[in-house]
């Protein structure tokens, strides 16, 4: 069973949490992550400042997450470790067959996410029609850009 695509490796990380400034605190002020950007989306019940650690393709994103709204869903704030990003080379053929393998998609499927990207979320938890999920776990997975691609096949080459 041979996968048609890689997962290359973590595009980022997103804490959700009551108020994202008490999350800066930390991750910005006493980590020294740099803040690259916000992204605020009603659909999604979040407003989130976008911070970064590393550089060029080896880039990690940070996400400090609260919701627009606490008492509605989805609920960023409720999971402090809200989801794990990873990089892969080719998306579409990565959903096509991981759907095929059985493995379930939360709603939504492949739209272009907050910082550009295109992305999709496996869902944390399966059912009978998709027995493979997260386990608890959101994964967002995110298309890596032909540079982080490139990137990665060098390190891979120099590794072998």
């Amino acid at each position: 069973m041979k996968r048609p695509f890689k997962v290359l490796g973590i595009q980022q990380i997103a804490i959700g949490g009551p108020d994202k400034q008490r999350l800066g605190k930390l991750w910005v002020d006493m980590l020294g992550l740099e803040v690259t950007g916000t992204f605020r989306s009603e659909r999604e019940n979040v407003d989130e400042d976008i911070c970064a650690l590393g550089s060029g393709a080896f880039k990690v994103e940070v996400d400090l997450m609260q919701p627009i709204d606490p008492d509605k869903k989805p609920a960023v704030h409720t999971t402090p470790l809200n989801h794990v990003g990873l990089w892969i080379d080719d998306l579409p053929k990565a959903v096509d067959w991981l759907t095929r393998q059985g493995v379930r998609f939360a709603p939504g499927g492949i739209r272009q996410g907050a910082a550009g990207f295109d992305i999709c979320f496996l869902h944390p938890k399966a059912n009978d029609e998709f027995p493979i999920a997260g386990e608890g776990v959101l994964i967002e997975l995110v298309q890596a850009p032909p540079g982080v691609v490139a990137a990665f096949a060098r390190l891979q080459a120099n590794a072998s």
